[in-house]
């Protein structure tokens, strides 16, 4: 039997040591993965959104509307910045995701107040996030009518003043119950794609260098842009297959509705995944190995999924969070989907999510091409 020893114990350890610093990647996660953390959960996520994106549709500027636009804002909830010229145009802002909210008051607004003849005003919400518009609605009738009186002067005379008091009627647009499957499901399409594809895409070229087939591969008379092709294009038919699955079953054990076109769905998936696949081969230039790949996909996912809108609403994270956001296939994928399912959006709503992801493509294939030369050498 071999004594306990403290100078073998303590070589062991040094090995591992050694070989922990040689890992750097490993460690990197030791390190970042909590750092990483505590920055997103602590100052980019926030679940009361503020400052949400609203156009104002006013044919009138009298001082009763700009009384209502200035209490709105001073909630901290809205930001004005768009003033639509016509109901179509306010259509596609919302629609788009330009902006969360379209308040319309009626040309006649001022005289109505000044007549106590019952004023209202028309608010339409976009309800496809349930969480993000919630707050903002809650403050709206409130908020309205308090301005109005301080404006015509009559604090004290609106108990005696009920029924003529101003009207606040809110459509919630896209999802007027606030079911949050809408939201979460078609959600998941994007983050199911995302978490299968860049992995196991990122791993499939570690995965000839672990195997010792690589120089096989290296020695055949192909193109570094013939192999990145015949590494990606097979797993462009697993995420058609995932995308049939994640569809039929939205359908049929949530009933989830379907109000856009299914061309123009494929058609922006189809882009979704080549940019995911051209993302896990990129990642795969960088790594050694396929547990590296696997770590270096995990430090990608984590930001993607907090600062994408899929778990917390978009509009209410800081601008810095945004612009970071703004960074990931997946934001734009899942404004395309709710708009599409869910809005029933043409292409026009979305063309500008769409140019993104064609960016994401361009500068992921790009990339990996120009490494994939430099492994060669």
């Amino acid at each position: 039997m071999i004594d306990f020893s403290l100078s073998r114990l303590w070589a062991i350890l040094a090995k591992e040591m050694v070989q922990m610093r040689r890992d750097r990647i490993t460690f990197a996660m030791m390190l970042g993965v909590p750092i990483m953390q505590l920055l997103l959960f602590g100052y980019a996520i926030n679940t009361d959104p503020k400052r949400l994106p609203a156009a104002i549709v006013a044919v009138s500027q009298d001082r009763y509307t700009r009384a209502v636009v200035t209490a709105l804002e001073t909630t901290g909830y809205f930001r004005f910045e768009a003033q639509p010229s016509s109901l179509a145009e306010a259509d596609l802002l919302i629609e788009s995701g330009a902006v969360a909210f379209v308040v319309t008051l009626p040309a006649d607004f001022g005289t109505r107040v000044e007549r106590g003849d019952h004023p209202e005003i028309l608010i339409e919400a976009d309800a496809t996030d349930p969480a993000a518009a919630s707050g903002a609605i809650g403050t709206l009738g409130t908020v309205a009518q308090r301005a109005l009186t301080r404006e015509q002067g009559q604090e004290a005379e609106v108990e005696a003043r009920q029924d003529k008091m101003l009207s606040v009627v809110v459509h919630r647009r896209y999802n007027p119950e606030g079911i949050s499957q809408y939201n979460i499901v078609p959600g998941l399409l994007g983050v199911i794609l995302q978490m299968t594809l860049v992995m196991m895409t990122g791993m499939a070229l570690t995965r000839e260098t672990e195997r010792g087939t690589m120089e096989n591969l290296l020695a055949m008379p192909a193109t570094p842009m013939e192999i990145m092709l015949g590494k990606i294009l097979p797993f462009l038919g697993v995420g058609g297959v995932q995308v049939v699955v994640v569809l039929t079953a939205a359908k049929i054990l949530f009933g989830l509705p379907f109000l856009g076109s299914l061309t123009l769905l494929i058609s922006a998936v189809l882009t979704f995944v080549l940019s995911l696949v051209l993302m896990g081969y990129f990642i795969s230039t960088f790594a050694r190995t396929q547990m590296q790949a696997m770590q270096l996909t995990f430090f990608f996912f984590l930001p993607s999924l907090m600062l994408s809108g899929f778990m917390f609403p978009f509009a209410g994270m800081p601008d810095w969070a945004q612009a970071i956001g703004e960074c990931f296939p997946l934001t734009h994928f899942l404004r395309i989907v709710r708009a599409v399912m869910l809005k029933g959006a043409e292409m026009p709503a979305i063309a500008w999510e769409m140019a993104m992801l064609a960016v994401f493509i361009l500068a992921y294939g790009g990339i990996a091409l120009a490494r994939f030369r430099r492994t060669l050498d």
